[in-house]
């Protein structure tokens, strides 16, 4: 297992809020999932949520990490 200290932080993608409502939903959804990626959906350039794949999702509880106590 890698150390913090050698960990290299990938940025996240971004995706438009704007996106979403022109019908690309879909698409990118897909593209989170399929990738196993994370990704900020903003609304006027300012983050409103985060998207992350469902297997991520289940690493992070099997880590014992339930982002949901956050």
């Amino acid at each position: 297992m890698a150390t913090d200290e050698n960990r290299s932080i990938k940025p996240m993608e971004h995706y438009n809020m704007s996106d979403f409502l022109r019908g690309h939903a879909s698409k990118i959804i897909t593209k989170v999932s399929e990738e196993d990626n994370v990704g900020y959906v903003l609304k006027h350039g300012k983050p409103m949520v985060i998207m992350i794949s469902n297997e991520r999702y289940e690493r992070l509880l099997k880590a014992g990490i339930d982002i949901n106590e956050y």
